[in-house]
């Protein structure tokens, strides 16, 4: 199986790059490919739950979605 590290480097400075890490898990976990997500610099603020309600990137699901499903699939996340 084809494992999958996802990194986000930004939060609410940029959210739509923010949400490219959590679409790229859902995707791989659709695909069936094991997928881990790394927060690093400014993405390390998503562990909040407060920031992370307020991101919501151009094109894409509202992030809460996405990290709802990402936790029901237990997809580690690294802060």
């Amino acid at each position: 199986m084809a494992k999958i590290l996802a990194v986000a480097t930004h939060a609410t400075d940029d959210p739509t790059k923010c949400t490219l890490a959590f679409i790229t898990a859902v995707g791989a976990l659709g695909g069936g490919k094991e997928v881990t997500i790394g927060l690093v610099g400014e993405a390390v603020y998503l562990a909040k739950e407060a920031i992370a309600k307020t991101v919501h990137g151009v094109g894409f699901p509202p992030l809460p979605e996405l990290i709802d499903k990402v936790v029901k699939a237990k997809v580690p996340v690294f802060v």
